[in-house]
């Protein structure tokens, strides 16, 4: 059976009469260059009223385009792994989904296979679609919670513009050890590389680039404090980096000083996120409680929904 490959339709109105294919699809549609040539030498078809055109046609009111993106083909190094997915939100643009603690999020030396990009892939053919894994926002092997990703090229490049832009939102709840005083507050120190560790980050005041991590205390417990984490930046480890430097250090995680006894891995988990749909226009703002080995450390007592 021939895989599906995405199709955007879009009836012409008045406001474009008159104006060439390729003005309309970069002003309109925001198509790319690379895009476009996809399109034109990878298999893709640009159709006026079901016939392939140029971009050179000149559009009429009531005509209708449909834009076939090209069958993607993913890297060789990716492979497809059959796994459970808990997906919140899907349509022919993306996928939202619930990623469990411990499941890396692509392929490395270290996880070769067993990725949560392994098992979309699985699941893009098992629905028959003609694409490959595009990852919008990425999170750490053992951190939990909510992931944006994409089902096509064309996608991506929005949501890759979107994300530089700072229109996609993500706040995490993190369990950090002991008490944080502030109520409110925003961590500013540069954050690089640990010298002779490929891993392990660290404030570094000389090399380091900047990092801004905003946080609001939510609740107080007996020798942790639970805290929403905005990333005003998005460096490597950069929520359990802060933590510690400011000395409170995440739960469990044991790479930057966090006890162990109470969670098995870093208590982080990426419980909101929000944008507007790049293709529809529509609000969304997606909430997901923490799994139970977080969960069961805070008793239920924050709403998520009213943070």
């Amino acid at each position: 059976m021939e895989k599906k490959c995405y199709q955007l339709v879009r009836r012409i109105n008045s406001a474009y009469q008159d104006i060439s294919l390729r003005d309309y699809l970069n002003r309109e549609m925001h198509l790319s260059h690379r895009t476009l040539s996809a399109i034109k030498y990878k298999g893709g078809h640009l159709l006026i009223d079901g016939e392939d055109r140029t971009v050179r046609h000149i559009l009429r009111e009531g005509e209708v385009l449909t834009i076939v993106l090209p069958p993607e083909i993913p890297s060789d190094f990716l492979v497809s792994e059959e796994m459970p997915l808990d997906i919140v939100y899907e349509d022919d643009f993306l996928v939202v989904v619930n990623k469990q603690a411990g499941i890396p999020v692509i392929p490395s030396h270290q996880y070769p296979s067993g990725t949560l990009a392994n098992g979309l892939l699985a699941y893009f053919e098992k629905e028959n679609l003609a694409s490959t894994v595009h990852i919008v926002n990425r999170l750490d092997r053992n951190t939990s919670g909510l992931m944006l990703v994409a089902k096509h090229r064309f996608s991506h490049e929005r949501f890759f513009k979107m994300q530089k832009q700072k229109e996609i939102h993500r706040r995490y709840l993190a369990l950090v050890s002991g008490h944080v005083n502030d109520e409110e507050g925003l961590i500013d120190a540069p954050i690089g590389r640990k010298e002779g560790s490929v891993i392990e980050r660290e404030v570094d005041w000389l090399k380091g680039k900047r990092s801004i991590t905003h946080y609001k205390v939510l609740k107080q417990f007996s020798d942790c404090t639970l805290v929403a984490v905005r990333l005003q930046t998005g460096r490597t480890h950069q929520i359990r980096v802060h933590f510690s430097f400011i000395g409170h250090p995440l739960l469990g995680d044991d790479l930057y000083g966090g006890r162990v006894e109470k969670m098995e891995r870093q208590a982080l988990h990426s419980f909101e996120l929000s944008f507007i749909h790049p293709f529809t226009g529509e609000f969304f703002h997606l909430h997901q409680p923490c799994p139970e080995d977080m969960a069961r450390l805070v008793d239920g007592s924050v709403d998520i929904t009213k943070i």
